[in-house]
């Protein structure tokens, strides 16, 4: 993997932001500091307890075949990469989702202008948009036993070459190393995994995880995401349903 740099990536936030599908626009509210501290992820292959990974098949099943064989798929990605170093577990998620998953919005998905589907939603329908790769790259991570202090999902504005060339919404996931240390880059647009200082088509705008809402270059969180984020409130509903949390 690429040397990482000690600059982290600036981001902005915006009164207003759009997402990536559908641009239904976001409406951030203001709000008191807080963090949403979430339940310890634990083992699953090794990783979850054997209930959590029984939720999980048991969701897969109400969903559907696609997501019962998607799981199975993803359980063995797990198990195998669970002891492996993060350059490589980065690696091995990244390519699973872009590989398995095909890129479609989410009116043609869901038939909504804007829906962020859970790990297993996004299994069983086998296409998505841009923020449905990052989220199940975060959850999956996560299953692997990576903190998500190492995690954000980082809503961008993205580069289009043309002609014309275009600007449009965007979501990958980032990966840090430590704090402070130079992301890198987990998107369904660009299939390596690669520091954010070879991303210059991407301008970061705002970034969030299951602790805490960042802004600018501040270290400290700028509010609780599922209070300022309902889409986000609902991914981790379903997730938390699914055995992901």
């Amino acid at each position: 993997m690429p040397t990482r740099s000690s600059s982290p990536v600036r981001l902005f936030l915006p009164l207003r932001a759009r997402s990536c599908v559908g641009g239904v626009a976001m409406r951030l509210r203001a709000g008191a500091m807080a963090s949403l501290l979430l339940a310890s992820l634990l083992a699953f292959a090794p990783g979850l307890f054997a209930d959590d990974a029984e939720r999980m098949r048991v969701a897969a099943r109400q969903l559907g075949p696609q997501a019962v064989a998607g799981l199975r798929a993803l359980e063995a990605l797990v198990e195998s990469a669970s002891a492996s170093d993060d350059e490589d577990k980065l690696v091995a998620v990244n390519d699973f989702f872009n590989r398995r998953i095909r890129f479609r919005d989410d009116i043609e998905v869901w038939g909504v202008e804007d829906y962020w589907a859970s790990p297993l939603e996004l299994l069983q329908k086998g296409e998505g948009d841009c923020e449905d790769y990052a989220i199940a790259k975060y959850f999956s991570l996560l299953v692997m036993g990576m903190p998500s202090s190492r995690l954000r999902i980082v809503y961008v504005r993205a580069r289009v070459p043309g002609p014309p060339e275009k600007v449009q919404a965007h979501m990958v996931l980032a990966y840090y190393a430590t704090a402070g240390a130079e992301p890198e880059i987990l998107d369904n647009l660009v299939p390596r995994v690669l520091p954010a200082s070879e991303r210059s088509d991407l301008t970061p705008v705002f970034s969030f995880n299951s602790e805490g809402l960042w802004q600018g270059l501040g270290a400290k969180s700028s509010g609780d995401p599922a209070a300022r984020l309902s889409p986000w409130r609902g991914v981790l509903a379903k997730a938390r349903a699914e055995g992901f949390l």
